[in-house]
C-alpha cells in the first residue's frame, strides 16, 4: 500500500498544481481522488455548496446529505454508499467525501484521502491569493505598470507549484520562496528558519536572501528562545512584527550589526504544526500593513506547500506504521480512534497519552543510536501491556498512544496505564549500559459524551502533562479544570510573548548597602512586568512560565543590557566611586552556551566595567550544573566579572561547590534575617554563614533587612552589606537617580 500510495499522491499533486484557477483545480482533485482510491462517486463541497462531483450529477445532491454521510453510510437515488471523508481548511472550508457500493474503505485509504486533501488545501489557498491579488489589483485603477510588475511577481506562486510538482530539489523550491518574498514586498533582506528534525527546541536558518554568509553560518541550531523575532513566532504559533528591531530585546545581535531596524515574522506549518517561520526584513524605518502580512504568509503557506510535499511523499511508505517501532503512526492510530468510536456498543473509548520523562538526558549523553533503542524498548513494552483489540502509536520522538476501544470505564482503563508504568520502571539494556526511564500517562474517557478523537486526545495531553506537574513517574486522569487552568496558562504564555516583543518589562533598582556606613555600594537591578490590563504582574507569577517557556532567555539578555546601560549613567555621575550592579542568572539562560558573548557584548556596549557587574547565581543552578556550567562561569569571571550565590543555605549548601565554583560573593536568604533578632538558632546559622565567608575570603550580604534590630545583630556579627526595606525598596530608575544623586 506504501509505494502505491506514494505514487497516487505524486500523481494528485501534479494534476492539481497544474490548474491555473480553482474550479479546474477542485475538480481535477475529485476525478485523480475517485481513480485513486477507486470510488464510484466523489463530491467536494466547499462554504456549503457542492462545488465538483464524479459519478453524479453535482445539482442532485445537497451538502447537507454530505454531512449526514459522516455516519459512514450514503443513500443516493435508492443506492447505498460506504463512505470516507476528509475535512478541508483554510479561508473556504470543506469536505471531500468518496462513496463505494461494494466495500468500505480502509484505515490506510482514508489516511491516504486526508493526505490528499491536505495537498488540496494548500493549493487552493495559493489560488485563492493570486485571484485576489488581481482582482484588488484591478479594482484599484492601479497603474498598468505596477500592475503588470505584480503581475509578474505573482507569477512566482505560479512557478513554485510547478516546481514542486516537478519534483525540483526542495532546497531549491525554498530559496526561490525566500527571495520571492524579499522582490514582492520590496525588502532589504529575508530568511527562511526551520526546526530540526532531531530536536524540535532548535532551528536553523535553511535559506536567505540580503544577508552575509557569516551570519547564517552563525544561525545553525539556534536554540529557539535565542532565535529573536523568528524564534518567538515560532514559539507562539502567531505573526510578529518588530518595527524598532535594533532597540528590541529580542534582537540577534549578528543582525543587528547588520542594522535591519524593521522585522516581519510568519509562522510556517506542515500538517497544522508549526515547523518554522519565514522572516523578512529592512535597514530603513517600515510599518507592516495587511497588505505586506498578507503577502508574506502567502509565501509561507507555498513553504508548507513544498515541505508537505517533501515529507509526505517520503513517509508515504511509513504512512501507517512507524518506521522505528513498528507501531501505528498518528495518522493511522487517529482514524482507528473515529472507527472506535463509531463502532463502540458502550458509547465509550479510552486514550492514554504515554510521555517519557528522561529521554532527552539519554539522548545527550548517550547518543541518537541509544535514544532508538530505548523507543524501541518502550513499544514492545506498551504493546505487552494492551489487550487484543487495543492499539499503541508512536506519536512523534518519545511520545506515545493507546487506544483503548469500547470500555466500560476508567476501572478497566486504569491497571493498563498502571502496568505500563510499572513495565517501563524496569531497567533498559541499551548496546550494554544499564539505563532507567520512567514514564507520565495522562488518562481520558469519551464518558458517553459524543466528544470526537481528536478532543479526546486533547484530553489525554492535558492529564498527562498535569502528571508531568505533580512529579512525574505517574498517571492522571483528565479532570474539566485541568482544561481551564491550562487555558489560563496558555492565556499568561501568549501575554508573556507579546510584553517581550512591547517591551512591558521594566527595571527596579534595590540598593546594596555597606553595614557600618550607610554608604550605597551596589545595586540589584530586578525586572517587573508592567502588563497593559492587570498592571503589575508579581516575578514568582511570570519567572517560572518564563523559564518553562524559554522566554526568560530575552528576558535575561534585556535585563542583563539594561542594568549595565544604567550603572554605566550612574557612574558616570560617582566621581570614582563606582557602583556595582547585580543580574540575576537563570539555568535556562546557562542552557544556551553563550554566556561569555553576552556579558562581553553588555559590557561594551554600556561601557561599564567588568569589576562592577555581579551575576547572581541560584544554589540549585550550581548543585545540578552541566559540565559546561563550570566553564562558561570560568570564562566571565576571566572578563573580571565577579559572581555570587543567591538565597545562601536554603537550597543544597556544601562547600564542594564553594570551592569548585569561582564564587565571589555570599547572599544571606532573607529567611535567616527575619529571624535573627528573635531566635538563637537562626542568629547562630547566620553568623556562623559570614564567619564561612569571611574564611573564604567571600564578601557576605544579608537580603531582607527590615528593621534596626536586623540591622544591629548582622553588623555586630561583622555582616559586610546588606539590603532590604529598611533601607529602600525596589526603586524605579527616575527614583534611585534621586536617591544616589539628591535634587538641589
Amino acid at each position: 500500500m506504501g509505494v502505491l500510495a506514494t505514487e497516487q499522491l505524486t500523481e494528485f499533486l501534479s494534476v492539481v498544481a497544474d490548474r491555473s484557477d480553482v474550479p479546474a483545480a477542485q475538480h481535477a482533485a475529485v476525478v485523480c481522488t475517485a481513480r485513486a482510491l477507486e470510488a464510484d462517486i466523489a463530491v467536494l463541497a466547499v462554504d456549503g455548496t457542492v462545488a465538483a462531483a464524479v459519478g453524479f450529477p453535482p445539482d442532485q445532491i445537497s451538502a447537507a446529505e454530505l454531512s449526514a454521510a459522516r455516519t459512514g453510510l450514503l443513500r443516493l437515488a435508492g443506492v447505498d454508499y460506504f463512505v470516507a471523508h476528509a475535512p478541508i481548511g483554510g479561508d473556504s472550508p470543506g469536505v471531500l467525501v468518496l462513496g463505494r457500493r461494494e466495500a468500505s474503505f480502509t484505515a490506510e485509504e482514508v489516511c491516504l484521502l486526508r493526505g490528499m486533501t491536505r495537498v488540496l488545501e494548500l493549493s487552493l489557498q495559493a489560488l485563492h491569493i493570486v485571484e485576489s491579488e488581481r482582482k484588488h489589483a484591478i479594482e484599484n485603477d492601479r497603474l498598468i505598470g505596477s500592475l503588470q510588475e505584480r503581475e509578474r511577481l505573482l507569477e512566482q506562486l505560479s512557478q513554485i507549484q510547478r516546481a514542486i510538482a516537478r519534483r525540483a530539489p526542495l532546497t531549491q523550491i525554498l530559496e526561490a520562496i525566500t527571495a520571492g518574498a524579499c522582490a514582492l514586498l520590496g525588502v532589504d533582506g529575508g530568511a527562511l528558519i526551520l526546526l530540526e528534525y532531531d530536536d524540535h527546541t532548535l532551528a536553523s536558518m535553511i535559506s536567505c536572501n540580503g544577508l552575509p554568509s557569516e551570519v547564517v553560518a552563525k544561525l545553525q541550531r539556534v536554540p529557539l528562545p535565542a532565535f529573536g523575532v523568528s524564534g518567538l513566532a515560532i514559539l507562539g504559533d502567531e505573526p510578529v512584527f518588530v518595527e524598532d528591531y535594533c532597540n528590541s530585546p529580542i534582537a540577534i545581535p549578528e543582525v543587528t550589526r547588520n542594522n535591519l531596524k524593521s522585522v516581519m515574522a510568519v509562522p510556517v506549518h506542515e500538517n497544522g504544526t508549526v515547523v518554522g517561520c519565514l522572516t523578512v526584513g529592512n535597514f530603513d524605518e517600515r510599518r507592516w500593513g495587511p497588505a505586506s502580512r498578507e503577502i508574506l504568509t502567502a509565501f509561507a503557506e507555498h513553504v508548507s506547500l513544498a515541505i508537505t510535499d517533501a515529507q509526505t511523499l517520503e513517509a508515504m511508505n511509513q504512512a501507517f506504521l512507524d518506521s522505528l517501532t513498528g507501531l501505528a503512526s498518528r495518522a493511522l492510530f487517529m482514524t482507528r480512534m473515529e472507527s472506535a468510536f463509531a463502532a463502540s456498543t458502550t458509547g465509550r473509548v479510552a486514550a492514554l497519552f504515554v510521555d517519557l520523562d528522561r529521554f532527552k538526558v539519554v539522548n545527550d549523553s548517550l547518543g541518537h543510536a541509544a535514544g532508538d533503542l530505548l523507543l524501541v524498548g518502550v513499544a514492545e513494552r506498551i504493546e505487552g501491556c494492551l489487550r487484543d483489540g487495543d492499539t499503541a502509536a508512536r506519536l512523534g520522538g518519545d511520545e506515545f498512544a493507546v487506544l483503548l476501544p469500547d470500555v466500560s470505564g476508567l476501572d478497566e482503563v486504569v491497571p493498563i496505564a498502571k502496568r505500563i508504568l510499572e513495565a517501563l520502571r524496569e531497567p533498559f539494556d541499551l548496546a550494554g549500559k544499564e539505563t532507567f526511564v520512567s514514564s507520565s500517562i495522562g488518562i481520558a474517557c469519551s464518558d458517553n459524551d459524543g466528544r470526537e478523537a481528536q478532543e479526546l486526545m486533547v484530553r489525554a495531553d492535558l492529564a498527562m502533562y498535569h502528571a508531568k506537574k505533580l512529579g512525574k513517574d505517574r498517571y492522571e486522569i483528565f479532570e474539566p479544570a485541568m482544561q481551564a487552568a491550562f487555558q489560563a496558562g496558555l492565556q499568561m504564555e501568549a501575554d508573556l510573548r507579546r510584553a517581550v516583543v512591547r517591551h512591558e518589562f521594566e527595571l527596579r533598582y534595590q540598593p546594596i548597602v555597606r553595614l557600618r556606613t550607610g554608604e550605597i555600594t551596589g545595586l540589584e537591578a530586578l525586572v517587573r512586568w508592567q502588563h497593559p490590563e492587570r498592571g503589575i504582574i508579581p516575578p514568582l507569577e511570570f519567572i517560572p512560565l518564563a523559564e518553562e517557556t524559554g522566554m526568560i532567555v530575552p528576558i535575561g539578555e534585556w535585563v542583563l543590557r539594561e542594568a549595565c546601560r544604567q550603572a554605566a549613567v550612574w557612574n558616570l555621575k560617582r566621581d570614582g566611586r563606582t557602583l556595582t550592579v547585580s543580574v540575576n542568572l537563570s539555568a535556562v539562560q546557562l542552557d544556551q552556551g553563550n554566556l561569555f558573548e553576552l556579558v562581553s557584548a553588555a559590557l561594551l556596549d554600556s561601557g561599564l566595567p567588568a569589576h562592577c557587574l555581579v551575576i547572581e547565581l541560584t544554589e540549585s543552578l550550581l548543585v545540578d550544573h552541566r559540565p559546561s556550567t563550570v566553564r562558561q562561569l570560568q570564562e566571565v569571571k576571566a572578563l573580571g566579572v565577579r559572581l555570587a550565590i543567591d538565597d545562601f543555605g536554603t537550597g543544597y549548601s556544601s562547600l564542594a561547590y564553594l570551592r569548585r565554583f569561582p564564587v565571589d560573593i555570599i547572599k544571606i536568604d532573607k529567611s535567616f534575617v527575619d529571624e535573627v533578632g528573635d531566635e538563637p538558632i537562626a542568629a547562630a546559622l547566620t553568623l556562623g554563614i559570614i564567619q564561612l565567608g569571611q574564611a573564604l575570603h567571600l564578601s557576605t550580604i544579608a537580603e531582607g533587612i527590615e528593621d534596626l534590630g536586623q540591622l544591629t545583630e548582622l553588623t555586630d556579627g561583622n555582616c559586610e552589606l546588606g539590603q532590604g526595606y529598611y533601607f529602600a525598596e525596589p526603586l524605579t530608575d527616575l527614583a534611585m537617580g534621586d536617591l544616589l544623586f539628591p535634587p538641589g
